[in-house]
Formats: structure tokens, C-alpha cells, sequence
């Protein structure tokens, strides 16, 4: 086979290195792709500035694909899917209207609350004036939500009423770096542990994936601005056997049906954040319509199935076969960052040290370029560091010794993922 892979992160590299590992695949090109990416065995690069859905499209003609694996969300948002299968061509993915629950925090809640889907209370504003009213008579934390894609940098926790209405007028004004919205959601404050549920979906079918939990917060102590996504490991105990029924039961099936009743068949990943409270009940925070990333770092580090037919059984509605199977190790991604980031973040620092070979670890570029030969940086998250080990604490140590191997002015990341989970910290423990 030969499989097109659309994106350019540290998601698209991960999945590109499992795609690698299958006999069934002859070539895999990747569209834009890094420079990390272009390591892998079987990967070619095809570059494209700023591209269309039509630009893909092209390429998966032009180099007669059998699969495209769509890695981020803003093609499925725009519609990629719809167009591939117009034109008689595999992909993996949901389509527009299924990415909507991405795509639109609103859609999303409409949803959620039509199926009765345990979420945070909450109220959707179209102007800021009502919406500042609005806050007056609720406590503080709050949580506001700009609507649409934000690459993991829309939602925002605030302390304070003035704060707060001084933001809600900036994001409806566009002085968000990168956010302008014409709709925000204001909800309650869910107090928890978060972790991330990521199944594969096809119709009926759902098959969940291994457990992992991401850390979105900039700063060690979950302090600090959202960011993309800062360290994630995998396994965690906050989704045991029982948590994962109760997840799709009360939340993955119903979210289904309620889509189905509007005319959407949901197919591929679905990726469900979650709030589980001090009882341990699951609320949605957000859904996701692919893997995420950091976690996909985590998780296909732990793969031991053939990820292509994953891929396939989704596309051709067949999961009925599909046994994933999983290594016992634990994984633990931590993000390395250039300074600024989450805002306006520094390029074209030299990066030293990734010609290390370390044993049970990988390193995922996510934004990098070559400049004179030499890897720079050329993003807000530069690389993803992975270590595998027999638990999360060794998996964790084997992660930080090798980031601090790599080096360049102003790198930066968080010191702690994956500690409350090994110091059994959680609100429920």
C-alpha cells in the first residue's frame, strides 16, 4: 500500500513512525510534514505551502494512495472527507458535519445536552455585553470557551470578574493571539482529575484505546495558560475497566445517537476529554475528532498491533476483527517548548544533542526545520520526548534524562508530568 499522511506535528510524526512498522505499506508520504518525519523508514515528504483540501486531493491522485490518515483537525473541519469519498478515495476520518464536534464548542454542547450527556452547566453568548452580565451573579472560577478550532489554546479558567470581562470583550474584538470568535461559551468550573478518552469509532463500533492523560497547563503544579498540550503518559488508573464502561455507556453511545438522529455517522477517532469528579463520574469537557497531541506520542508508543489495520477497519466499516493488543510498559511523553509559547514564541535556535540513541525512547518533532544542515527551531512545540518503562516512574526518569540531553537557547518544559499519578495524588486516592 501506499498511504498519504496529512499534517505536519508531533501526532502526524508518531503516526507515521507506527505506519512504518507494517508490512502492508510500500511508501508513505507526508504532506507538509518536518524534517523528524523524513527519518522514518518508507517516508517521503511532499511539501506544500498553506495547503487546500484540493492540494491533497491532488497528491492522493497523483501518487495513487490507497489510504490517507487525516492527523489534525482543521482539514476534517473544512471538509476533507466529503471530498475524498466524493472522488472514490479511501480516508480515515470523520466528515464535515461529524467534525463539527470539534469544530464548534456549541454544536458540541447541543449535542451533549440532547443526549442528556453529563457535561458542565453552561450558556452560549453571541455578543460580550450579555455575556459580562451574564457573570455577575456567578462565582468565580469560571470557565470561558471561544468557539470553533483554537489549537488547544480557546478554552480559559479565570479567578476574576474584571479579568474575565476584559477577555470576553478581547475575544470577540480578535486581540487573542490567534483566536477571534464570534460565539463564547461560558460554563461552570468542574473540579477533578482530567484524563483523555480515545476510542476508534465506526457506526456502532467503538473500540477504546489505551488510557493516557495529557497535561495542558504551561507550568509545572497545572499553573499557567493552556497550551497545546505541554507531557502526556499512558497508562493512567484514572480510566480503570469500570470508568471505560461507564464512558461509553453514558457518554461515547449516547453522543452516537444523538448524532445519528440528525443524519451523522460518526467514523474514526473520537477522542473525549473528561473531568472525573471525587466519586469518580466522567463529565465531557470537549470532544476531539482525532488522536490528541501530546497523547498519541504516549499511546502509539505503547501499540504493539498493526496501527494500517486499525486504519482500515475504520474506513471500510469493519471492526468486527480488530483485536488491539498493547505493550504492559508505561509511556511518558514530555514536550520540550520554545520561550513565549503558548503566545509569540522564539525560531531558529540551533537544537543540540538529538543524535543520542537511547534504548526505549523516541524523540517526535513537531516544530522543527533544518537550517545549514542543523535542526532549528521553528515552532511553540518543538519536540516531543518519549520513554518507555516497566512503570510510569521509570518510564518518566528515561523521558527527562533524555530531554535534558537536548538543548537550545530558551528551551523550556514542564518538570512533572506524570507525578501525581506515580505519587498518588489524585483527589480520589
Amino acid at each position: 500500500m501506499d498511504i498519504l499522511i496529512i499534517g505536519g506535528g508531533g501526532r502526524e510524526h508518531a503516526i507515521a513512525w507506527k505506519v512504518s512498522k507494517s508490512n502492508k505499506v510500500r511508501n508513505i508520504y507526508v504532506a507538509p510534514g518536518n524534517p523528524g518525519i523524513k527519518s522514518e523508514n518508507k517516508v517521503h515528504l511532499i511539501e506544500v505551502k498553506d495547503p487546500k483540501v484540493e492540494d491533497y486531493l491532488k497528491i492522493a491522485k497523483e501518487k495513487n494512495i490507497d489510504l490517507t490518515i487525516v492527523g489534525p483537525e482543521a482539514p476534517l473541519v473544512e471538509g476533507i472527507v466529503d471530498e475524498f469519498i466524493k472522488n472514490n478515495l479511501l480516508i480515515f476520518g470523520p466528515n464535515k458535519l461529524a467534525a463539527q464536534l470539534e469544530g464548534s464548542k456549541n454544536f458540541c454542547k447541543k449535542i451533549l445536552n440532547s443526549g442528556n450527556i453529563p457535561t458542565a452547566k453552561h450558556q452560549s453568548f453571541t455578543d460580550s455585553k450579555t455575556a459580562t452580565n451574564y457573570i455577575k451573579d456567578h462565582n468565580m472560577p469560571i470557565v470561558v470557551k471561544a468557539d470553533g478550532l483554537a489549537a488547544g489554546k480557546g478554552v480559559f479558567i479565570m479567578n476574576n470578574y474584571e479579568e474575565t470581562c476584559e477577555l470576553i470583550n478581547d475575544l470577540f474584538d480578535g486581540k487573542i493571539d490567534g483566536i477571534k470568535t464570534s460565539l463564547i461559551i461560558i460554563e461552570e468550573f468542574l473540579k477533578g482529575e482530567e484524563a483523555s478518552f480515545i476510542c476508534l469509532v465506526s457506526g456502532d463500533q467503538i473500540i477504546p484505546l489505551a488510557s493516557s492523560k495529557d497535561h495542558k497547563k504551561l507550568s509545572n503544579g497545572d499553573l499557567g495558560p493552556n497550551t497545546g498540550g505541554m507531557g502526556a503518559y499512558s497508562p493512567t488508573k484514572l480510566i480503570d475497566s469500570k470508568t471505560t464502561n461507564m464512558v461509553i455507556d453514558k457518554i461515547i453511545s449516547p453522543t452516537l445517537n444523538e448524532l445519528k438522529k440528525i443524519g451523522i455517522e460518526y467514523k474514526g477517532f473520537l477522542y473525549a476529554g473528561l473531568m472525573i469528579d471525587e466519586y469518580k463520574n466522567p463529565f465531557v469537557l470537549e470532544y476531539n475528532c482525532r488522536l490528541g497531541d501530546p497523547e498519541a506520542q504516549a499511546i502509539l508508543m505503547r501499540l504493539e498491533s498493526d496501527i494500517v489495520d486499525m486504519f482500515l477497519g475504520v474506513a471500510n466499516d469493519n471492526l468486527d476483527n480488530i483485536d488491539i493488543k498493547w505493550k504492559n510498559e508505561s509511556a511518558c511523553t514530555v514536550v520540550l517548548a520554545s520561550k513565549g509559547y503558548p503566545g509569540k514564541y522564539e525560531k531558529e535556535k540551533r537544537i543540540e544533542g538529538l543524535d543520542h540513541k537511547v534504548n526505549d525512547t523516541k524523540i517526535f518533532h513537531s516544530g522543527t526545520k533544518t537550517n545549514d544542515g542543523f535542526f532549528v527551531t521553528n515552532g511553540g512545540r518543538v519536540l516531543s520526548v518519549t520513554a518507555l518503562g516497566v512503570n510510569l516512574q521509570v518510564a518518566q526518569a528515561k523521558a527527562y534524562d533524555r530531554c535534558n540531553q537536548i538543548s537550545w537557547e530558551g528551551k523550556i518544559k514542564r518538570h512533572d508530568i506524570g507525578e501525581k499519578e506515580i505519587t498518588n495524588k489524585f483527589i480520589f486516592s
